[in-house]
This record gives structure tokens, sequence and C-alpha cells, in this order.
């Protein structure tokens, strides 16, 4: 597949996957030996992703993802992108308190034949625990 065709998938998968929360678009998104190397995902596979994505979007509103800066080459897309949203109940171990959050984020993908096969994940967690828990 060419770089733009991964681009592509790479915006479809934040677009409906991360913003989204469309459980349903992972498998036409990722390969079936997609492998998770650091989002909490404790298996390899879409029924893991699928899984945690429905996890995390039962939890949350008003999500929104927004790329900020992108690197592609090949079978790599690398996107710097800014994500908020506000808990409807616990998230990552805190109590909903209905403040929201914004944070940073950078994803690593490595994509096979189109599709997603491999992601990393960096975040601002201490950020996102700051603005969850600060005092109101």
């Amino acid at each position: 597949m060419s770089t733009e065709a991964n681009r592509g998938t790479v915006h479809r998968f934040v677009d409906e996957v991360l913003a989204g929360g469309d459980a349903n678009a992972i498998d036409a998104l990722v390969t079936p030996d997609f492998v998770s190397h650091t989002w909490g995902i404790t298996e390899n596979g879409p029924a893991s992703l699928r899984a945690a994505t429905e996890r995390i979007h039962g939890s949350l509103k008003d999500v929104e993802f927004t790329i900020d800066d992108e690197v592609a080459d090949g079978d790599t897309v690398v996107v710097r992108l800014t994500s908020s949203a506000t808990p409807t109940g616990e998230f990552m171990g805190v109590p909903a308190s209905g403040r929201g959050y914004t944070i940073g984020e950078i994803h690593w993908f490595r994509l096979s034949d189109g599709r997603i096969a491999e992601h990393w994940h960096q975040h601002d967690g201490l950020g996102l625990m700051k603005q969850l828990q600060a005092e109101a």
C-alpha cells in the first residue's frame, strides 16, 4: 500500500475508533494479528482492542481527537494529536467529577497491506490525572 493509503487508514482509525468509539470499524482497520504495545491491552488482536474501545468510550462523553502533526513513510505513520473528553463514569481509576481533560498524545502505527498491524501510544498521563483530580 502507498504511504497516502496508509495515512488514510490511520486517519480513519483516529476518527472512527479513537474519537468515535466505533468498535465495529476495528475489523476493517486492523490486522487479525494486531499488536498493541502500550495501550494496556492484555491480549493482542482485534477482540481485545474492541473491548478496550467499548470500555473507554462507555465512560466518556464529548470525545475529540485533533491531529496536530503527522509523519508518514511507507508502512509507518506517526501522529501527534490533542485529545479531550469528559468522563461520565470511573475513568482510569478516578470517579467521574464532571471535569474534563485536554492532553497531548503520540500514536505510532505500523501497517501491513493497508491495515494497522502494530500500535504504540504515549500520552500526558500526569496532565490527565491533574485535570481529573483538580480541586473544583
